[in-house]
């Protein structure tokens, strides 16, 4: 039973999931804002009555169309510049912006830049059930307007989407491609950590999260034009994308590698459980971006004060509600290198930030229990779950509505990386969509003679 807005994914659903002729009742409208009297009108004349025709008329054959996708190496047409990108999006194979026509000879530029075959094909994505291969990892990045150098941290990306964890189990549910195109609109975000930021020329510094720089725009369009030419994460005249409102796409955020070494802090690629001489690509969710966080003052609480009430409690303590229900949420903290310096200079660690932040930052049980109920229209008493064992004892400590939460699961689940103007204590925020895309970090491999085909690309 699904409402009217929500139909063309269904189908789109049913069918990546091995049912095209799943029957489906249809409730009109969207229940989120109907009265308890409207909603009983609805379900007793419309969706039962739609209920008991699915159960019970056999519905005509269904014709099977099948379209013949072109192969990697075909030629699928030609014209000028302008023609070409009209063909492209009345196909809607863009993002809306102009596209670098993916000709052969780009792409086996971007195909110099790694050692694995084209025709790998690393996973198979949904809606659509189309193949990721080595080789449409290097036309979407021709078509994304990356360089070819970019190749091994695309490939470590798309490597990142498809992990799907271990079925079965709550805490390791990977990445969960088939979500990417629900309704909150979230965004695919990466962070990339380590000594390629440098050598690529990426943005770690003023105006890290703008559009500008090379590297930083054209990887996080790539992500996303891959998720929608591969999945078919498209919004209409597409299916695949429910985003009700959704969002732009992020840049690439790089970290400030030199400066968290110089403060003695571990990197976020050590944190994530590689060497400092390795580059890491991780990717998460990102469904929320808060507000610039100013903070000022020459010791650390001045700074840890403001960034739990405005990012920690405002800011992602509105989206916390998802870390009880899934026990999964690791948001990110954008720490602006001067603040980072101040608590590095006072003996503060990334993991005494965290300390810090998890236990002083709170929202009310009315708030997480509202938000839930605004979201999908459920009651969720977390009292009552917390005294049946269903979620941890700290969630019922009482059954007072404004009793304190925390809005952290616990003392590391909070994601911290170095970045942003070194003139200015400003930090953000990025809320991952609840269980949806938690971070999932991948080595970039590079090639053998890397260096030296970048060198040859820099003098040509």
């Amino acid at each position: 039973m699904i409402i009217s807005g929500f139909i063309p994914q269904a189908k789109l659903v049913a069918a990546a999931q091995g049912l095209p002729d799943l029957k489906i009742s249809e409730y009109p409208d969207t229940m989120m804002t109907d009265s308890d009297e409207e909603m009983r009108k609805k379900v007793e004349g419309v969706v039962c009555d739609s209920v008991v025709r699915s159960l019970t008329q056999t519905p005509p054959p269904r014709k099977v169309r099948r379209s013949r996708e072109p192969g990697p190496r075909d030629i699928i047409y030609e014209g000028t510049l302008s023609d070409i990108n009209d063909f492209f999006y009345e196909n809607l194979w863009t993002d809306g912006l102009p596209i670098i026509p993916p000709t052969l000879a780009a792409v086996e530029q971007f195909l110099r830049f790694t050692d694995r075959d084209p025709e790998e094909v690393i996973s198979v994505l949904p809606h659509e059930q189309r193949q990721a291969t080595v080789w449409s990892v290097a036309v979407n990045g021709v078509m994304a307007g990356c360089r070819p150098e970019y190749m091994p941290m695309m490939l470590a990306a798309v490597e990142a989407i498809s992990d799907t964890g271990s079925p079965g189990n709550l805490l390791d549910q990977g990445w969960r491609a088939e979500d990417v195109g629900t309704s909150p609109g979230w965004e695919p975000l990466i962070i990339v950590s380590g000594p390629l930021v440098k050598k690529l020329d990426f943005n770690c510094g003023q105006g890290a999260l703008r559009f500008g720089r090379q590297a930083n725009t054209s990887l996080g369009r790539f992500l996303k034009l891959f998720l929608r030419n591969i999945g078919g994460f498209r919004i209409p005249p597409g299916t695949g994308d429910k985003g009700s409102l959704g969002q732009s796409m992020n840049v690439a955020i790089a970290e400030n590698m030199e400066l968290v070494q110089e403060l003695g802090w571990r990197t976020y690629q050590e944190e994530r459980g590689f060497s400092p001489e390795d580059t890491c690509v991780t990717v998460l969710s990102s469904a929320y971006v808060s507000a610039p966080c100013y903070t000022a003052g020459d010791v650390p609480e001045q700074h840890l004060e403001i960034l739990s009430q405005e990012i920690c409690e405002k800011q992602f303590g509105i989206f916390s509600t998802w870390g009880v229900h899934t026990f999964r949420l690791e948001p990110v903290l954008m720490l602006a290198p001067p603040v980072a310096k101040v608590f590095a200079e006072h003996g503060l660690s990334k993991q005494d930030v965290r300390d810090y932040l998890w236990r002083e930052s709170h929202v009310t049980a009315a708030q997480m229990e509202r938000h839930w109920q605004d979201f999908n229209g459920l009651n969720f008493d977390m009292y009552t779950r917390a005294k049946t064992g269903k979620i941890p004892p700290v969630y019922g400590e009482s059954d007072d509505p404004e009793r304190l939460i925390p809005v952290f699961l616990n003392n590391r689940s909070l994601q911290i990386i170095v970045a942003g103007d070194p003139a200015r204590a400003q930090s953000k925020g990025f809320m991952q969509s609840g269980y949806i895309a938690p971070p999932v970090s991948r080595k970039v491999a590079l090639p053998k003679d890397y260096d030296a085909m970048l060198e040859e690309m820099k003098r040509h």
